[in-house]
Order: C-alpha cells, then sequence, then structure tokens
C-alpha cells in the first residue's frame, strides 16, 4: 500500500464518520422535534439541526479521544505552591568559580574622561617613521623605496593627503610624509 492509499484510506473513514453522525442527528431529530424550531422561531429547523450534529460530533469525538493526563505546576503566586516545601538546595562544593564565557562583543574602551581609563596605563606611542621628499620623487618611488612595494603608493596617499592635497602626482621637495609601517 503506497503514501497516497493510506491518505485515501483515512479521507474515506473520515467521510464516512461523517456520515453516520448525520445519520444519527436525523434520528435523533426524527425523535424528538428541535425546540427552537417551532412556527415562531426566528432560527429555521436546518440550523438548529446543524448547531445539533457539530456538538454531537464534539461530544463523540471527546469519548473516542484517549484520556489526557494534566500535571499543574504550581506557580509562586498559587495557593498550591505555598502548601509545597521547597526541595533543599544539594551543598556547594567551595571550588574555584568558573571562568567567565568569552566575551561576545569588544571589550569596553576607556574614555580620555572615564575613571577606567585614569586607571589604565598609556600605551607606548610607536614612532611614527617620517620622509622629506627628495627633488624627483613621486609617491610610487618612495613606496617602492620605503615600503617594498610600488603599490602601495595609494596608502601612502591616503595617509597624507592633508600634506600633499587632492593631486597625488604634485609631490614637492620638502614635504614630510608620515609612513606606513
Amino acid at each position: 500500500m503506497g503514501i497516497f492509499d493510506f491518505l485515501k484510506s483515512d479521507k474515506k473513514k473520515a467521510h464516512e464518520a461523517a456520515d453516520t453522525a448525520k445519520e444519527q442527528v436525523e434520528e435523533k431529530g426524527a425523535a424528538t422535534p428541535a425546540v427552537a424550531a417551532g412556527p415562531g422561531s426566528a432560527m429555521g429547523g436546518k440550523y438548529v439541526d446543524a448547531a445539533e450534529a457539530t456538538k454531537a460530533a464534539a461530544e463523540r469525538m471527546a469519548a473516542a479521544a484517549p484520556p489526557r493526563r494534566v500535571s499543574h505546576t504550581p506557580t509562586p503566586g498559587s495557593a498550591a505552591h505555598k502548601s509545597v516545601a521547597a526541595a533543599p538546595e544539594p551543598p556547594v562544593a567551595r571550588t574555584r568559580p568558573a571562568p567567565p564565557p568569552p566575551a561576545m562583543h569588544a571589550p569596553h574602551t576607556p574614555t580620555p574622561g572615564s575613571a577606567a581609563h585614569k586607571s589604565v596605563a598609556a600605551a607606548p606611542v610607536a614612532a611614527k617613521r617620517a620622509y622629506t621628499v627628495k627633488p624627483g620623487d613621486s609617491l610610487s618611488e618612495i613606496a617602492r623605496r620605503e615600503l617594498g612595494n610600488e603599490a602601495r603608493w595609494r596608502e601612502l596617499y591616503a595617509m597624507n593627503r592633508g600634506v600633499i592635497g587632492s593631486h597625488p602626482d604634485l609631490v614637492r621637495p620638502g614635504m614630510i610624509l608620515t609612513l606606513p609601517h
């Protein structure tokens, strides 16, 4: 039997159960007339029968379902919680505390006005390398000679844009450039 046959058989069983419920409601309706179906009723008999059929189907389903176990956990504000004695705490062994979990974000960097900044020793400032431009120099020549790679001229220009100006090809003798490490 394939999966689709299984689904078809379940669907068929559901239709048969609905038909059986409908027949039972019709038999019950024939035995006892509906109260709200009288001549002065605003609702017709078919609406009352549908409501009765729904109620009967719900009752049958509840009767056929396995009983549910209800476990209630008392909440701190309930009376049941107050009447239950608390479980004793297990003895705690005195050991070294566990290391703190690794930080998920960057550690706090103290600001100059904070107390933490005053308690942290200042890091030694690395000596900046400086280069004085000579006649005939270009940024690519300086990058090749001082940094070992001619292609680093863009990095050199980015660091010294304030000194050089908006034209990287206009480097004048006597300019003092800061070199990257």
